[in-house]
């Protein structure tokens, strides 16, 4: 059946009208759209690589070349620290010397020595009066393919101090003639040394700026954040902080001559957007703020500035964390900011530059220490907190083991302290074959639709990760499979929202649950993510109530900051979900995404961006505003519901005949279909025979994605299977390139780990047959 296109859009006109009024993106105007879009390159799918010249390309490949550990234990001389810390691990206070609990700021000294700095101690002032504050000389011998002991020496130290009582307010060693600084004095977390020799030191508990001298005497009273104040700011005095506590200066860099630039860790108590952080401008010839500020957005709001280190005049590497460590950490990342480049939502550009939970390690340094140290080796630390980017380009990065909390490497042991050396090795990597799309990340392993998931996804070599797209109450796109979040959150375990469980009616269908639209991003906010289908993934369960959902804006920033195992931006390919059912609640969600991707600089041939619909009429009104490509997807039976409510009488078989795939063409790019549409199950759950549709939608120009290819027995053709257990693996592979041999192009898959290896052996065997 022919589609009726002005049918459908006049039934829907009142639903997508407000996109009309919408500029076209990333596009220079309407007349340089070709009426037949088959006769288009999508501009979404990564350029073709012809298989007689996908011979693979040359990457910069951060990969570990040196590691050296100081022991957890390990005590400087000094007095008995620790009395009042919280017992963890197996470690009780106090102890006879100074703990060293890691490391939050490092310095350079060019001779392959560095200046370590730890923070206050135990964490707050009720418990680090006992412990002093101070710079270690590190002496790393770090263990390489070459040999090395993989140790670190602390040959002598520098103590802060205020001999000449340039601090106002009084200090734990207040009545001795040194004066040291403690850690219930100040929160020290970043250094910077200035071209005299002294240092600053930026810490969070005012937020302030010390400047000490080249020996640790401090030479001026503390320099305080205009405005900014945080809950252990000694002057308070009773008044509202403007800061969290504990999200000062973690972070400072210097620019080698007048700007050093401190960062704040946490995001200003009344900013609007809770992923802002701050960065300053403090002149260090007059210790005087000038004004400037730029706004550095995380990819989500709960994640952290652990570090920056200039590496320009006005460029900037930005280390980004969340607060999870070991298996569950997903963001570890260092990327580099241009201060004269901004994004149209005004904060800046950032480009990857290192992720810390993947980093090569063929020569097998430090495997078999916990987790994380075989090849990728992680660097998986709840607190990593250190860049230093040494003067050949390579990097060092250590860690805060927060002594004695944290244990990301062994469960049960605190984490020793790791400096790494990480350089950029040139290697050649594959490339060509099936573009792979990770269906809702790497569902297969991590609770869906979580950057937890996306981020295993790129690890994996997705090219593209999908999130499905609803809408919350204020008009926020969110990643969620359906409206209903039952399923997929832990609202039903939360007494505060148990009213508003309801029943709607979506598509058609009776659904009674918890609706995202129902809900403000806020309150959605406090939920957890859960796995959705734990009786076939129970492994997955392991990771249930740790993750957030995830904003479109924060999935875009993820996918900006993160480049496919061949060395591309990872690709984003969204779905509008019910739309039609969307916009009868006065949440169109179309005109939202064309916004979202503007404002977060995504355009056309910059990040790959494919945006999908099981209905109709909001691709053919999103058509000629957009120059993303678009994707008619196809399900199993049935019909698109925007063609349902017009009464049109279309059906998706009707989509995939000849004369319906050369209609789609003129709208959409691709096609993605259901497997059973181009290759239905016999009965005794065989595959059967391949239908015309590949055929129909590649004679009318059209790329065919199939969906969606789970590894589970349950979703395998039965000649697939492994055994009867429906949550054991099958054989996935093989089950795709069934799929691939009868013309399908490109797949969409829970497990792109496996989607993306047989991508791989399908184009080198492209080349050698070519």
């Amino acid at each position: 059946m022919p589609l009726p296109r002005r049918t459908a859009l006049a039934t829907v006109a009142a639903l997508v009208s407000p996109l009309l009024t919408l500029p076209l993106l990333g596009a220079p105007g309407h007349a340089d759209r070709p009426t037949d879009r088959s006769t288009d390159r999508p501009s979404g799918r990564p350029a073709e690589r012809p298989a007689d010249q996908a011979v693979g390309r040359w990457l910069d490949v951060p990969t570990l070349v040196g590691r050296a550990t100081l022991d957890a234990d390990f005590l400087a001389p000094g007095p008995p620290s620790g009395t009042r810390m919280t017992p963890a691990n197996g470690r009780s206070g106090p102890f006879p010397g100074q703990v060293v609990p890691g490391f939050s700021a490092m310095l350079d000294n060019g001779d392959g020595t560095f200046w370590a700095m730890p923070d206050n101690g135990f964490g707050t002032k009720a418990n680090s009066a006992d412990f002093l504050l101070r710079m270690y000389e590190a002496r790393p011998d770090f263990e390489g393919a070459d040999g090395g002991e993989g140790t670190v020496d602390l040959p002598r130290f520098l103590s802060f101090r205020d001999p000449d009582h340039k601090v106002p307010f009084p200090i734990v060693n207040e009545a001795t003639t040194e004066r040291l600084l403690t850690g219930a004095d100040f929160d020290i977390e970043s250094v910077v040394r200035l071209r005299d020799g002294s240092f600053l030191v930026g810490e969070e508990f005012g937020p302030f700026v010390l400047h000490f001298d080249r020996t640790g005497k401090l030479l001026a009273a503390p320099v305080p954040l205009p405005g900014v104040q945080s809950p252990q700011h000694p002057g308070l005095a009773g008044a509202r902080p403007t800061l969290p506590a504990s999200k000062g200066f973690e972070a400072m860099a210097f620019d080698g001559s007048r700007y050093a630039y401190p960062v704040l860790e946490g995001a200003l108590v009344d900013e609007p957007d809770q992923r802002v952080r701050e960065i300053h401008q403090l002149d260090t010839r007059t210790m005087r703020y000038t004004g400037r500020t730029w706004d550095y957005r995380t990819v989500e709001a709960a994640n952290l500035v652990g570090d920056a280190f200039m590496v320009g005049r006005d460029r900037m590497l930005v280390l980004e964390r969340d607060n999870f460590g070991g298996a569950q950490a997903v963001t570890k990342r260092v990327v580099e900011v241009d201060l004269g480049r901004t994004e149209p939502g005004g904060h800046l550009v950032a480009e990857p530059v290192l992720d810390l939970l993947e980093i090569a390690n063929p020569d097998g340094i430090g495997a078999g220490d916990g987790y994380g140290t075989g090849d990728p080796f992680s660097f998986p630390f709840v607190s990593d907190e250190t860049i230093v980017q040494l003067r050949d380009g390579s990097f060092v990065l250590t860690n805060d083991n927060n002594f004695p909390g944290d244990d990301a490497r062994v469960d049960g042991e605190p984490d020793d302290i790791e400096i790494i050396h990480v350089d950029l090795r040139r290697q050649r990597v594959r490339d060509g074959g099936p573009v792979v799309f990770a269906h809702r990340g790497a569902s297969g392993y991590r609770p869906e639709h979580t950057i937890a998931a996306y981020e295993l996804a790129a690890q994996q070599c997705a090219d593209f990760v999908e999130p499905d797209l609803v809408m919350t109450k204020d008009g926020v796109l969110v990643a969620r499979h359906e409206p209903e979040i039952g399923g997929t959150t832990d609202v039903a375990a939360r007494p505060e929202f148990a009213e508003r469980r309801t029943t709607k009616q979506v598509d058609g269908r009776a659904v009674t649950g918890w609706f995202v639209e129902d809900f403000t991003l806020a309150e959605l906010k406090t939920l957890r993510a859960e796995e959705r289908l734990p009786q076939l993934r129970p492994g997955n369960t392991a990771w249930d109530g740790l993750y957030q959902v995830p904003t479109l804006d924060e999935v875009l920033t993820f996918a900006r900051r993160t480049e496919t195992c061949d060395g591309e931006p990872l690709g984003v390919i969204p779905e509008i979900k019910h739309s039609t059912y969307l916009a009868q609640a006065g949440l169109p969600a179309e005109r939202p995404l064309l916004e979202a991707l503007h404002r977060n600089g995504v355009r056309p041939g910059d990040t790959p961006v494919v945006i999908q619909s099981f209905e109709v009429s909001n691709l053919r009104a999103l058509d000629p505003m957009t120059r993303f490509e678009l994707v008619q997807l196809v399900d199993c039976s049935g019909a698109p519901y925007d063609q349902v409510a017009a009464g049109t009488g279309v059906t998706y078989a009707d989509l995939v005949t000849r004369r319906g795939m050369r209609t789609v063409a003129r709208y959409a790019d691709s096609v993605g279909m259901c497997k059973d549409v181009m290759i239905p199950r016999l009965p005794d759950g065989r595959l059967g025979r391949p239908t015309d549709a590949i055929d129909n939608a590649h004679e009318a120009g059209l790329t065919v994605t199939g969906w969606t290819f789970r590894r589970e027995n349950s979703f395998l053709p039965l000649q697939f299977r492994s055994s009867t257990d429906p949550a054991a693996p099958g054989d996935l592979a093989g089950e795709i390139r069934a799929f691939l041999r009868a013309g399908m192009d490109d797949v969409f898959t829970d497990n792109p780990d496996v989607g993306a290896q047989v991508a791989a052996d399908w184009g080198d065997r492209a080349r050698r047959s070519s």
